[in-house]
């Protein structure tokens, strides 16, 4: 391990007890954010929205705010002296190579990799008959633009491998644009397509691809509402302007998100069509005849069912269909539909998914928030129970019918990813690439707790921090939780958190209600009118961490991004008192008007909406925390973030939320934004910006838990 005590000494963790010169906290002078008399009236309730002009992302005025809020932050961040030398650790650990598991298309052996410190990740390909030593770079995302903004947003090669079609996405945003190449020559060919979102790329042989997409929206393509999501046909040599409608489009019903699929032996193409993020219809048509009728398999959106496997018409599915947890069925294309279904892998108390290779099931259970994989036969009779690493998170138990091996990656928060080789038929595990990181994971250590919330669940929190840390109720940590639309915090390594655990600092994730790590059930505890119960989890977590002396109200910061971006905010205000600091990242922050916007009216499973009933406005307006901030009180120190180009949780919730919390803060705690430019919800965000975030969430903290540097 390199040497780095040096660096590590300048941002080590003291407790402060008087603040040196450097510590003093500028006063801060806000913008000026002026207020208008705009008012909804929802079930005969007036709401005033004073900052409705913010949610122009267009106007010359909203982009003079964000920049005069820019500024602020910087200045403030600036006071900050040792920021400096925690994004110089960041890159330092950020610095190493990171290679992505092999996988075979046609002549050709390709894996992703990173230098290090690229913005993007890099595919790479040599012939399958040689070795790794003849790579070569097939694509490289990093020439897409100079900044690295514009990323990789999903790829898909033909059956053959003669193909390759992927998408890109520019400044972060949900758009993209589809374009195909020659995979043997390396160059462009037909259209490029354009205004895609939202979508998978599914090759029918070489003839084509199908892709999703909605109508171009009226007013701002970052904001402007998009609810009517299509299924198109793509055939290779001809215009985009042809291509065919093959789902969605009807007025009288609207999809909000439509995939489409084909299926390895090119006889089926699968279509799931939702209104919402949770639940679906699904559909099914044979590719043999191009008249032939669309089927039927599920006719309503109260459940999740997805195609796992085909041999010629016999069918399997994995579904939640009167099982919470899920299970895997069979039946045959002739009459698919749930009466017919026949169980292969009963619905057991830990919650499934799966995947399949070389002619097997790989059953993946979550047993309480870590990893466990069964391989069985394709009848659901168990072969065994792959022995992994360690205990964590384990992914990418998928191939080919005819592979004979398989690679998978292991992790977990002081674990980095590293790759393993799988052979199917014995069931060894050999490692195939581990990085090699300037982080001694050995002097590390995360365990799993069970805490009771508010109305007595117990709840999941695993905690990670140096081996040997005193309990002494001061040391600096964060908090982070989600509790939402079916999503599992699963154990994964962070370069970011390896460095704040490195300076001394406790990483703590709570798995919440409203997630997905205990199936339906725990998902629909923290949905609708039951939102509440996430919020009282995540509050239960930071209560906990203190009475068991890993910190304290000041040395606690709490984190969250997108429906997490709203946990923190809803507890930010509900318990002030709870958290030093809080970061807000891209959150769902107006609960009255999220579903106003590009395709969030599809979160209504999850949140319901004002429009519903009394009782739900009521509801949302009760912990919306744009409507909630109060004067006079005293906050936490708070940096929102959010970015300009987010068309997923627009940036206006950030903005109003901001606005209204800087106008009413009690005390000295600061109420930053930082808003990121050429850059989205987050996916495809480049290294670079991604370390000059993190350096500045933690000098943040660090700053406002008065530690002394």
């Amino acid at each position: 391990m390199k040497n780095y005590v040096l660096v590590i000494a300048a941002v080590a963790f003291v407790a402060c007890k008087t603040k040196s010169p450097s510590m003093e906290k500028k006063a801060i002078t806000y913008p000026e954010t002026k207020k208008t008399n705009t008012i909804d009236t929802y079930h005969g309730v007036n709401v005033p929205d004073p900052y409705r002009w913010l949610e122009d992302d267009r106007s010359a005025e909203t982009g003079a705010w964000v920049k005069a809020q820019n500024v602020v932050t910087q200045e403030y961040l600036s006071q900050i002296r040792f920021r400096e030398s925690i994004k110089n650790r960041l890159t330092t650990l950020w610095n190493y190579e990171k290679v992505g598991a092999p996988f075979i298309e046609g002549d050709y052996t390709y894996f992703y990799k990173n230098d290090g410190l690229q913005n993007q990740y890099v595919i790479y390909r040599y012939p399958t008959a040689g070795t790794i030593s003849d790579a070569v770079v097939f694509l490289d995302p990093n020439k897409f633009s100079k900044d690295g903004t514009t990323s990789l947003g999903g790829a898909s090669f033909t059956k053959d491998g003669s193909l390759f079609a992927y998408a890109i996405s520019e400044g972060g945003s949900d758009w993209r644009k589809i374009i195909v190449m020659d995979a043997k020559t390396m160059k462009k060919v037909g259209d490029t397509i354009r205004d895609v979102k939202f979508s998978g790329i599914s090759w029918r042989g070489n003839e084509g691809f199908y892709y999703s997409s909605y109508d171009k929206p009226t007013g701002s393509e970052l904001s402007a509402m998009t609810d009517q999501h299509k299924l198109y046909f793509h055939k290779m040599n001809t215009p985009q302007s042809q291509d065919k409608l093959v789902f969605g489009g009807v007025p009288s019903e609207k999809y909000r998100y439509i995939s489409g699929g084909v299926t390895d032996d090119m006889n089926y193409l699968t279509i799931s069509a939702r209104t919402s993020t949770n639940g679906g219809k699904l559909f099914m048509k044979s590719l043999k005849d191009e008249n032939a009728p669309l089927v039927t398999v599920l006719d309503n959106f109260d459940t999740n069912t997805y195609l796992l496997h085909n041999e010629g018409s016999k069918l399997w599915f994995v579904t939640d269909l009167d099982a919470p947890n899920q299970r895997i069925v069979t039946t045959d294309f002739k009459n698919p539909v749930p009466s017919t279904w026949k169980d292969v892998v009963a619905e057991t108390q830990y919650v499934l998914s799966a995947s399949t290779g070389g002619g097997y099931i790989f059953a993946d259970y979550t047993v309480d928030a870590v990893t466990k994989i069964l391989q069985l036969n394709m009848d659901g009779s168990e072969v065994r129970t792959v022995k992994l690493p360690g205990v964590g998170s384990a992914g990418g138990f998928g191939a080919k019918d005819k592979d004979k091996t398989l690679y998978y990656s292991f992790t977990n928060y002081t674990t980095p990813g590293s790759i393993y080789k799988y052979d199917i038929a014995t069931g060894a595990s050999t490692l195939y690439n581990t990085p090699k990181i300037d982080f001694d994971e050995s002097q590390y250590e995360s365990k799993q707790v069970f805490y009771t919330s508010k109305d007595g669940t117990k709840i999941p929190m695993i905690i990670s921090h140096k081996k040997g840390m005193e309990l002494n109720g001061q040391n600096p940590t964060i908090l982070y939780g989600y509790g939402g639309f079916n999503v599992s915090l699963n154990p994964g390594f962070s370069v970011s958190r390896a460095a704040w655990m490195e300076m001394g600092g406790v990483y703590a994730v709570a798995n919440l209600r409203g997630g997905g790590e205990y199936g339906k059930k725990w998902h629909d505890a923290g949905t609708k009118m039951q939102k509440q119960n996430v919020f009282d989890d995540f509050i239960a977590a930071g209560e906990w961490l203190k009475n068991n002396n890993y910190t304290d109200t000041k040395h606690l910061a709490i984190q969250g991004g997108s429906n997490g971006g709203l946990l923190v905010g809803a507890v930010m205000l509900q318990r002030p008192d709870l958290a030093g600091v809080a970061f807000p990242a891209v959150g769902v922050l107006d609960m009255l008007r999220y579903n106003k916007f590009t395709a969030g009216a599809g979160w209504a499973y999850d949140y319901g909406t004002a429009e519903d009933s009394p009782e739900m406005f009521k509801y949302l307006k009760g912990y919306s925390p744009l409507h909630n901030v109060k004067e006079g009180v005293y906050y936490p120190a708070t940096m929102i973030t959010t970015g300009d180009h987010d068309d997923r949780v627009v940036p206006a919730h950030s903005f109003k939320f901001a606005a209204e919390l800087q106008a009413k803060q009690a005390g000295t705690n600061p109420v930053l934004i930082r808003i990121e430019t050429d850059a989205g919800h987050g996916a495809g965000k480049p290294t670079a910006k991604i370390i000059e975030e993190a350096a500045d969430i933690y000098g943040f903290a660090l700053f406002n838990m008065g530690v002394k540097m």
